[in-house]
């Protein structure tokens, strides 16, 4: 037996004969809907695109005049100045830390207290390692297990921020004053900042005197900090 492949094609109708159908199916339903029965579907014609209404200009609700003048929220989050100061556990008041960067690094000095801006105030004391009071970030200090007693301390109120502000050396003069000019500004330490210095460096000495290993204390605070060939810090207990 031969396998006869049917082809199918689509038939073309013409519009008159799709009005003679449609008229045909109307005769049809209607004696259907007598009967109570469904109505047969006619020819499937495409439905309408609906178009999208533009809706109707509203009022508004106030001029402008009316408005205030509103401040545009340019920053999302917080100003430097407010966001919260976290200082770590290990580092307490009287706590002797090692400075790892600046002038001064490697040396071992005591902190005092934090500020508001977040750095600590460490001072040497000046007279065992020449560190003045002065701002130092705690990412760049490694925190001992050795503490100084300094819970009767009385640091003045007015060291903060403000009192470490740089001062502005620069004159600003006329074009003709600048030629003629030759001396040169430099910064001298006030006598308000070696009076202070002289008052926390006082009470700090008393609280490593009366310290049982004061000694050792001593010349703990003058050494400086170095890492030898085999040395690791990350292995250290400090």
């Amino acid at each position: 037996m031969s396998l006869v492949k049917s082809v199918v094609r689509r038939k073309r109708v013409s519009a008159k004969r799709q009005y003679h159908h449609l008229k045909f199916i109307a005769k049809v339903n209607k004696q259907r809907k007598k009967e109570g029965k469904d109505p047969l579907p006619g020819l499937r014609t495409p439905k309408p695109e609906k178009v999208a209404e533009k809706p109707a200009a509203r009022f508004p609700c106030s001029y402008v005049r009316q408005q205030e003048k509103r401040k545009l929220r340019l920053r999302k989050t917080k100003c430097f100045s407010q966001h919260v100061r976290k200082i770590r556990s290990s580092i307490q008041p009287g706590t002797i830390l090692i400075l790892l960067a600046g002038p001064h690094k490697g040396k071992r000095v005591v902190f005092l207290k934090a500020l508001k801006s977040g750095l600590l105030l460490v001072t040497g004391p000046f007279k065992y390692n020449g560190v003045p009071l002065r701002r130092v970030d705690q990412c760049y200090v490694i925190a001992t297990s050795t503490r100084i007693n300094i819970s009767e301390f009385e640091i003045p109120k007015h060291i903060d921020d403000e009192y470490f502000r740089r001062v502005d050396l620069k004159e600003h003069k006329t074009e003709a004053e600048k030629l003629f000019s030759t001396e040169t500004k430099k910064y001298t330490v006030s006598d308000t900042r070696k009076e202070d210095q002289k008052i926390v460096d006082k009470q700090i000495r008393a609280s490593i005197k009366s310290h049982p290993d004061s000694k050792i204390l001593h010349a703990y605070l003058r050494s400086l900090f170095s890492l030898g060939k085999r040395d690791y810090p990350h292995k250290m207990i400090f």
